[in-house]
């Protein structure tokens, strides 16, 4: 493909996102997604690649609908660092305390892939701190918290405050957001703190930078203790 049929192939699903505001809040997500579960799936250490992969790929997929998602701003505020520190915690915390969900797949570890303090193992590292504390906040805050809550609270999502409190949108999201983690209990608690801070200010940003926060947290401590099971 030559860089000018790539260009008019970006612009097209530029207007195609711009044209439907639900597809511009779903498909970035669900792209994101499909990578994630081609993580593993085709040599060893594919799953290090693929995470490489769709961190760039969610990189330019945040780029692309920036423009297009209004509520798609960063704020930080004392309230999105506490809920941020405080979801790092019970993450944490409450780990020993509850049976997980479904069988824990292979530890996250490249130091055991590419070999102790190698190149390699400190790029991968470094790359999951990067796409879980820079990219899947945004991509999971737009399609959770902007597009399914409200989707649930009113056939035009657009028209939902989203300062809107609805006990159906905010059970059902929380256990979707959930339940689609191994550790589903810790997922549940904290998409109530995230979908609590979006009520709260009336706005989207607190709730992205608070799960940056958590994640960045998270990942740091991973690293720090060799916790390596939370990856």
């Amino acid at each position: 493909m030559t860089p000018a049929a790539a260009l008019n192939h970006m612009i097209t699903l530029r207007q195609k996102l711009a044209a439907a505001p639900a597809l511009a809040r779903v498909l970035p997500f669900a792209i994101f997604l499909a990578l994630t579960g081609c993580q593993g799936k085709f040599f060893a250490g594919s799953e290090y690649w693929f995470y490489l992969a769709k961190t760039v790929v969610g990189a330019w997929l945040i780029w692309q609908i920036r423009p297009l998602v209004a509520e798609m701003r960063w704020k930080i505020s004392w309230a999105a660092v506490a809920v941020g520190v405080a979801v790092f915690a019970v993450w944490v915390g409450l780990d020993a305390f509850y049976p997980k969900l479904g069988r824990a797949g292979a530890a996250w570890n490249p130091h055991l892939q590419f070999g102790e303090n190698s190149a390699l193992a400190w790029l991968f590292i470094l790359t999951r701190l990067v796409g879980s504390a820079l990219i899947v906040p945004p991509l999971e805050e737009v399609f959770y918290r902007s597009y399914v809550y409200r989707a649930l609270a009113g056939r035009d999502f657009q028209s939902v405050p989203l300062n809107h409190f609805a006990w159906l949108p905010f059970l059902v999201t929380a256990a979707v957001f959930g339940f689609s983690h191994y550790e589903w209990l810790a997922g549940i608690l904290c998409a109530f703190a995230y979908q609590g801070l979006v009520l709260r200010q009336n706005r989207l940003g607190d709730a992205i930078a608070a799960h940056a926060i958590t994640n960045l947290l998270l990942g740091l401590w991973i690293v720090w203790k060799h916790d390596w099971h939370f990856w």
